[in-house]
């Protein structure tokens, strides 16, 4: 099983291998335990392949050295399967004919890989890929016909996936199930990508291909139908120069540009959706229930989203985590609204929660970042965050541009009683930015430390948990959120001289109960960092952060926690772009 891979594909003119590799790196953070590439030179497949990150692949065996003019290529993620050399794509059928890369999961691989194993198969993997180039070559030489072989083959396989093949003769087959999918047009050929990013460079066009979709390339040119064998249309878009718009600039890594670039960001949350935003407000005024849901950071967005709807909108709104939808008792009914909060808008849970609301009757209003994304296309209406491409595994700056379109949905449903100011938080979010050298100087007190607590009260809670989310993901630290009441109701006891308590205390009304539960903690050995506007004697550290108006604080607390969760993920000689058994996107259940 492949948690997260990148794969792509080329037809075309110039070299393979060099577009193909190129194409890799920029779809990196989809996974990064493994990369491969396999050409087609004369009427031969050639494979390179290796663990590691794409750019030490292609040190140790030349990936972008492979000559011909078609090719394919891979970076994995994996959960099933160790990482090792054998498992790592790109797969090779057993006579050498046919060669896949696939991102998914094949429910049924073991009695597929029984089956062919009995009429003859020899594996060399532990994938559930593998069976999807044994049975490609084992239709193909019973029909002599690419087209009837993946016709066959996708008949066979249970589960969501898609993957591109190349038969040895010069046949580029793609295949999309429930997992993203996408052709590139250039002058000079053709790409079939996982991720725009991977052909963004070299191709202006594409065609987003739907579920089921068939797509075959060869020197007669590009036909796209489907498992029914009927042939589809799709519309041809033009591209947006931005979406290729993902270098690091003067920056160290991705994480720490994109924490930098929040004050801008925030500003153009939601400027090209004015007309859906209405439509999508209009659905919330008249719905029976609203829902909301996400998964990791965006189900933090979803927990600030029922405060922010409750408090000013009056409005209820359950929030619900994406992969515990179908086990919810709620019932997603006509007159039902659910919410859908994703970054990629490609998170296998959300788009499951999304299918299980909609057969029901659920209208979906969906706040994405790719408005390319499966996800844009199951939604009734979409909104779309414009922070531009997030490169980084752990979620930053579509993190505040989520919290910007949820404030401003509530903001508009309460008649404007918020008062919401972008160039003010973008403001405030930059002063705040500002005290990243005392930040850093914080982090070498806590290289040590293996677990702590991230408290907060109301509001300040759901930052919390995304404080302590951003720890665990990049530094490694065992960080918890817990609300600031609760410390004294059994967490107390795990608390010493080694502990540290990060609370999250603006000068507001939490601000005094807050403090007190810190001073309990302080008073059984526990070390406090607090995040706030003011001073106190029961901080060991002290984090500030601008004095804003009360509704901004969320977006002034989160940039020492980013930051925080940063410069320790770098005292600890941690890669902060890509943590270990993370990816950006996690398109499997």
């Amino acid at each position: 099983m492949n948690l997260v891979c990148s794969i792509i594909g080329y037809m075309g003119s110039e070299q393979a291998a060099g577009l193909i590799v190129g194409g890799l790196r920029r779809m990196e953070y989809r996974g990064y335990d493994s990369a491969g590439v396999a050409t087609l030179s004369g009427n031969q497949i050639l494979v390179k392949k290796s663990t590691g990150k794409v750019d030490e692949v292609n040190q140790a065996v030349h990936l972008d050295v492979l000559p011909g003019n078609i090719g394919i290529g891979h970076t994995r993620w994996a959960t099933h399967g160790g990482v090792t050399d054998a498992n790592a794509h790109p797969h090779l059928s057993g006579s050498g004919k046919v060669v896949i890369v696939h991102n998914g999961i094949i429910d049924n691989h073991r009695e597929l890989r029984e089956s062919l194993t009995q009429s003859g198969s020899v594996f060399r993997s532990e994938t559930d890929s593998e069976v999807i180039a044994e049975l490609l070559e084992r239709n193909y030489g019973r029909t002599g016909d690419v087209r009837e072989a993946v016709s066959k083959t996708v008949s066979e396989l249970k589960g969501t996936y898609a993957f591109v093949a190349m038969f040895e003769d010069g046949t580029l087959v793609a295949v999309r199930f429930h997992q993203p999918l996408i052709v590139g047009l250039s002058k000079d050929g053709y790409f079939v990508a996982s991720d725009i990013l991977g052909f963004v460079e070299f191709a202006d066009k594409a065609i987003f291909l739907e579920d089921r979709d068939i797509v075959i390339i060869n020197k007669a040119g590009l036909l796209v139908d489907n498992f029914d064998r009927k042939r589809t249309t799709h519309r041809i878009v033009k591209l947006s120069n931005k979406v290729g718009e993902t270098g690091r600039g003067e920056y160290a890594h991705h994480t720490l540009k994109e924490i930098f670039e929040q004050p801008v960001t925030v500003r153009r949350t939601g400027r090209e959706t004015e007309r859906e935003m209405a439509e999508a407000l209009d659905l919330v005024r008249q719905a029976k229930s609203v829902y909301i849901t996400g998964s990791g950071t965006s189900f933090h967005a979803a927990l600030i989203a029922k405060h922010l709807f409750s408090k000013y909108a009056g409005i209820d709104i359950e929030p619900i985590t994406a992969s515990e939808a179908r086990f919810s008792p709620y019932h997603f009914g006509r007159g039902s609204v659910l919410i859908a909060v994703s970054q990629s808008g490609e998170s296998a849970d959300v788009l499951e929660a999304v299918s299980w609301a909609k057969e029901r009757g659920s209208e979906i209003i969906s706040i994405v970042n790719v408005m390319t994304s499966s996800l844009v296309r199951m939604s009734s209406i979409s909104l779309g965050l414009n922070c531009g491409a997030e490169i980084g595994v752990a979620a930053t700056k579509s993190f505040t541009s989520q919290l910007v379109m949820l404030y401003e949905m509530a903001d508009r449903l309460c008649g404007g009683c918020i008062g919401l100011n972008l160039n003010e938080a973008s403001d405030e979010m930059s002063r705040a930015l500002r005290n990243h050298l005392k930040i850093k100087e914080v982090a070498r007190k806590l290289i040590g430390v293996t677990d702590m607590y991230v408290a907060g009260r109301g509001i300040h809670y759901y930052v919390a948990a995304e404080g302590a989310l951003k720890l665990k993901e990049l530094s490694y630290i065992h960080a918890e959120a817990i609300l600031g009441g609760e410390l004294k109701h059994g967490p107390m006891a795990l608390l010493d001289s080694d502990y540290y308590v990060i609370v999250i205390n603006p000068y507001d009304s939490t601000y005094y109960d807050t403090l007190l539960g810190a001073r309990e903690a302080k008073a059984r050995g526990a070390k406090i960092i607090g995040i706030s506007d003011k001073d106190s004697d029961v901080y060991d550290q002290w984090i500030e952060i601008p004095s804003v108006r009360h509704d901004l604080f969320p977006f002034v607390e989160l940039v020492p926690l980013q930051l925080l969760a940063y410069y320790l993920a770098l005292e600890r000689d941690v890669d902060p772009d890509y943590p270990r058994n993370l990816a950006k996107s996690v398109t499997v259940r």
